[in-house]
């Protein structure tokens, strides 16, 4: 699988990378044989990118990960984690974490934390959860209500990380893309991971972040290509952004479903395919859950997909004239 360079860091991502929510019991259990399988088969189909937070099953998805990832040449795989909520133990707690979209068990609260302190102390918890020497991106982890203090306190204490080598990267990860934007304006971040707003069905992210994060040498990193299940599978009942898609919405996903039957190419290649338009996208980020997500994952993302679809897209108005998509056929 291709790899590229994270803007101008010396960090290097496979074009797919593994977001590990669904490890952390994201909605409904997965079993650690599961995790381990679906790991285990990112790693055959090429993913050298594994993506985790503390937030992610209150750190169950960090602990899975780990437990995988050490058996494997350290410097043959990449490895991001997140800060911003900290984890303290709930003696008095009872019931699941549902509430924040997790099937554990709620023995952790999560306290949000943008300080210096708390940002390096997050970094120790997840060191010591993974049980691996280093983490090789730190992303600030969806600032939207403290931006002043990630920008003031958590910003600073990452970049002094980086200096001392605890750090190859870091980073801002969120679904707004307007912060992210002036995160990038004001400080040095080597990478931003941009959640559901550079898809088929929203390029929100195009109007200033991508431009911008390719004039100022910032990696992307894309999440959320599926915009949560709509661009998968297109059908009566399919969310977007974790919510029942509209209908004039499911309408367009089925009309691009349609378009690319025609092309031979699965809605989900186009999907994974289409971030990969704009010269500052250096990857695409997949929840997987299972092996064979992890195997279509990697499948959809190498199936060739034609110039002719794109045009197609654009002449049907099912993607802007202006919009940048990619020239070859893979």
């Amino acid at each position: 699988m291709r790899q590229n360079i994270l803007g101008s860091s010396t960090v290097r991502v496979s074009e797919l990378a593994f977001g590990a929510a669904g490890i952390g019991n994201l909605f409904t259990p997965v079993s650690d044989p599961d995790a381990a399988l679906a790991i285990e088969a990112a790693w055959e189909s090429g993913v050298r990118y594994f993506d985790t937070a503390p937030h992610y099953g209150l750190g169950l998805s960090e602990h899975r990960l780990g437990e995988a990832l050490r058996a494997r040449p350290r410097d043959e795989y990449v490895l991001s984690t997140k800060v911003g909520r900290i984890l303290e133990p709930a003696p008095q707690a009872s019931g699941d974490d549902l509430a924040n979209g997790f099937a554990v068990p709620a023995c952790y609260r999560r306290r949000w934390d943008f300080s210096a302190a708390g940002v390096r102390h997050s970094i120790e918890e997840s060191l010591n959860r993974l049980g691996l020497d280093r983490i090789d991106i730190a992303y600030l982890h969806d600032p939207d209500d403290h931006a002043d203090q990630a920008l003031a306190e958590a910003y600073p204490e990452l970049a002094r990380l980086r200096a001392e080598g605890v750090l190859g990267a870091i980073g801002v990860g969120m679904n707004q893309p307007d912060l992210l934007a002036r995160l990038i304006r004001e400080t040095d971040v080597d990478v931003v991971l941009l959640a559901g707003r550079y898809s088929l069905l929203d390029q929100r992210g195009l109007a200033e972040l991508l431009p911008l994060a390719a004039e100022r040498g910032v990696g992307v990193v894309v999440g959320g290509v599926f915009n949560s299940g709509l661009l998968a599978d297109p059908k009566p009942g399919a969310t977007f952004d974790y919510t029942a898609a509209p209908a004039e919405l499911l309408a367009r996903a089925l009309e691009l479903k349609a378009v690319c039957e025609r092309h031979g190419v699965p809605l989900r290649a186009a999907a994974l395919r289409f971030p990969f338009g704009h010269p500052a996208v250096a990857g695409v980020l997949v929840g997987m859950r299972s092996a064979a997500e992890a195997t279509d994952g990697a499948a959809m993302l190498l199936h060739p997909v034609p110039v002719a679809l794109w045009g197609e897209l654009k002449e049907r108005g099912l993607i802007p004239p202006e919009v940048p998509t990619p020239e070859e056929v893979r």
